[in-house]
């Protein structure tokens, strides 16, 4: 079977049928087709149908012309009636090859379609194949192809397409129709043609706008919408999420309220960012200092006076917070409401305060920014020890003499280096193989390097089994069957994020969940008016991540039908400040090869960079992913000195298509870190040096030189 399909469409390509299946040979055949239709009805119409099958079984391009052809040659009631069914049975015998036939290659080239689909059709099974067979967001071809490959049934697969490819067959064969009565050039101004190719045109959104009624008459279905709304836009916490969320609609002039039932700013100011670097600066800078001893200045480093150091943590929170106040964003326009919000609607939230009054409010549009706390693993004896996350860790006020990390991701790395530069004897444990387990491996390396010069000690591919309290703390890890206990007087856990989904409404209003709220490319919810931003939401939990997601939720949230935007995460950035730090944008080499994605490296090692010899800092590198054989810059990591703010460039560059080219034609301040960039750029530069080019202009040189050579 599949030999035959094979030659079927290896002759289709060798004698071009396209060339039949255009609208010139539609109109020139038009007038025998009419002539064999009134002698051979039965015989034209069985050819014509199994033409129109066989076309779409192949995914032969010119479906839309038989469609076409349909109305002109057999009229509306016909025409429709053989495009119809044709059309569904070719595209099931598409289906069916796809299935049985090319299974492993097209899951091998359309694995993300694929992926995005089986995701569709479990949530929403029929109706997502109905929704691409009204809105043709893909070509009929690619989804007859492409659903073979997935769990769909058969029959349900049939009767769907049948049901959902009725309404844009009949606009096409109601156009054929009257394109059938174009006999001169005036004809092509007809009403009634002109409404044909207008119908044409705004299908696709009718059917758009259609299917969007339908879906949320489902999804509202047993909730009463109010007349009126207390606000045009709600949002339910005051992380960067939400007040960017605010912000943005009180700068457009919407009414909006802001609900926190804890502090404004959010984990990021009272227990993230903001405390974590500022607890960074003292130890690095306390490190920095031991180091100037190397080079002649020795610096007398008395003990810490660790409460001390924790007050100015604090002092920077108290400095910052005005930033994020009620005071401030009630100046800008937005009603600020101190309590916990939960959805009793997709259009109403309680709010109750402190001392548990209730309130509702009703809104538009509701966003819910709830982000995200610490997840502790259910370790046996953990709940009786003393242990802290990164939440509560800020209220110490004596320093940990013996200290174990928990997790080797971003926040792990970044305090356990923190304690361990200002005296506590730090070790980690993470179960994967490698420290930072989503950066690449020469990244991870440069790391442990560093961490074991500051006697940090490392237990990669150990898990934490237990917790013992008898007489002296002490965790018990294992690593293939061999066990280890470590003495220590507190244990920080810092394995994860999960978001905050309960309690607020979500599961009674039927709105969807897995790790965090499932939203769509508008960062809408189940419930289309509500909308997740920020940790809660995903994919990234990075706080300037929240706030570009929150102008997407809040400009859809206000303008929704008239104007949405999908969110795009096409150049995200990140940075884990420890040292050498570590900051990427877009592809890593690691993200790229799970991705299937060919890429091109170039690297340049920041130990030959003048001003990082200068600074005591020559080490790391530049790492840059582009396009094979070309500038295009697809992901840069930047590991060294203040690789965060380095890095900015290469946003910039991959945000405005710009590739290394330009960067290298770019001046950069000597002697600065910055120079990397155009150092990384130049290397990509050589490695693509014109051969042929520099051979003739050798020669060119010689020649005028008289000919001598050296």
């Amino acid at each position: 079977m599949a030999v035959l399909i094979i030659a079927a469409i290896a002759a289709s390509i060798f004698f071009d049928v396209t060339q039949y299946l255009t609208l010139e040979q539609l109109k020139q055949q038009q007038n025998q087709l009419a002539s064999w239709r009134d002698e051979h009805m039965l015989v034209l119409f069985a050819a014509y149908f199994g033409v129109y099958v066989l076309a779409t079984a192949l995914s032969i391009p010119g479906a839309i012309i038989l469609t076409l052809g349909a109305g002109a040659v057999f009229g509306l009631g016909l025409g429709l009636l053989l495009a119809s069914f044709a059309s569904t049975l070719g595209a099931t015998l598409a289906f069916l090859s796809a299935r049985y036939l090319f299974r492993d290659s097209l899951e091998q080239r359309f694995s993300k379609r694929l992926e995005s689909m089986n995701q569709g059709i479990e949530r929403d099974g029929a109706w997502y194949l109905a929704t691409l067979r009204l809105v043709p967001l893909f070509p009929f071809w690619m989804i007859n192809l492409l659903m073979g490959v997935t769990r769909i049934r058969l029959w349900t697969y049939y009767w769907v397409s049948q049901v959902g490819m009725l309404a844009g067959t009949a606009v096409y064969v109601n156009a054929g129709t009257q394109l059938a009565q174009v006999e001169q050039v005036g004809d092509i101004v007809s009403f009634e043609l002109l409404l044909s190719f207008i119908l044409l045109g705004v299908f696709p959104l009718i059917a758009k706008w259609l299917v969007g009624v339908l879906k949320a008459r489902k999804v509202y279905q047993g909730f009463k919408k109010p007349r009126r709304f207390d606000d045009n836009l709600l949002v339910i916490g005051a992380g960067s999420g939400g007040l960017v969320s605010a912000y943005i609609a009180a700068a457009v002039k919407a009414k909006v309220t802001l609900v926190e039932k804890h502090k404004m700013g959010g984990d990021c100011l009272n227990t993230g960012c903001v405390p974590s670097k500022a607890l960074l600066h003292v130890a690095h800078g306390r490190h920095a200092a031991a180091q100037l001893a190397k080079q002649g200045a020795p610096v007398d480093l008395k003990p810490i006076q660790f409460t001390k150091v924790m007050e100015s943590i604090h002092d920077v929170i108290r400095a910052i917070e005005p930033h994020d106040s009620p005071e401030r964003y009630e100046s800008l326009g937005v009603n600020v409401v101190q309590g916990h919000a939960r959805l009793v609607s997709p259009w109403e939230v309680e709010i109750t305060d402190a001392n548990g009054t209730t309130s509702t409010r009703t809104a538009k549009s509701i966003v819910l920014a709830t982000g995200a706390r610490p997840f502790v693993p259910p370790i046996p004896g953990l709940d009786s020890a003393a242990y802290v996350t990164s939440d509560n860790l800020w209220g110490l006020r004596e320093q940990p003499q013996q200290l174990v990390v928990l997790g080797g991701g971003p926040i792990g790395a970044e305090l356990a280096q923190a304690f361990a530069r200002l005296g506590t004897a730090v070790t980690v444990v993470e179960m994967q193989e490698q420290l930072l387990p989503r950066e690449d491996a020469d990244v991870a390396a440069l790391v442990k390097q560093q961490f074991e010069a500051d006697g940090i000690q490392l237990r990669l591919g150990w898990k934490a089994v237990e917790v013992q309290t008898v007489d002296t703390q002490t965790l018990v890890i294992e690593r293939d069957g061999q066990r280890e206990s470590i003495a220590c007087d507190l244990i920080l856990v810092a394995v994860g994020r999960a978001a905050n989904l309960t309690g607020y409404g979500l599961e009674e209003l039927g709105i969807e969940t897995e790790r965090t709220i499932v939203t769509n490319g508008f960062l809408q919810t189940t419930m289309p008016n509500i909308y997740a931003v920020g940790d809660v939401a995903g994919p990234y939990q990075f706080t300037h991540t929240a706030s570009h997601q929150a102008w997407y939720a809040a400009v859809n949230g206000l303008f929704s039908p008239f104007k949405k935007f999908k969110a795009d995460y096409s150049v995200i950035p990140w940075a884990t400040f420890i040292q050498p730090e570590i900051a990427t944008v877009g592809h890593t080499e690691r993200s790229a090869q799970a991705a299937s994605i060919d890429y091109e490296l170039t690297t340049y090692g920041i130990d030959d960079l003048d001003r990082a010899i200068a600074d005591d800092a020559a080490y790391g590198m530049v790492k840059v992913l582009t396009v094979p054989g070309k500038d295009k810059i697809i992901g840069a990591t930047i590991v060294g000195a203040h690789s965060a703010d380095l890095l900015a460039e290469f946003v910039l560059a991959m945000k405005h298509g710009l590739g290394l080219k330009k960067i290298l034609g770019t001046i950069h301040i000597y002697p600065t870190m910055a120079e990397a960039n155009k150092f990384a750029a130049g290397n990509w530069q050589r490695a693509h040096a014109p051969e042929r080019v520099l051979a003739w202009l050798a020669s060119f040189h010689r020649w005028r030189r008289g000919g001598k050579d050296d």
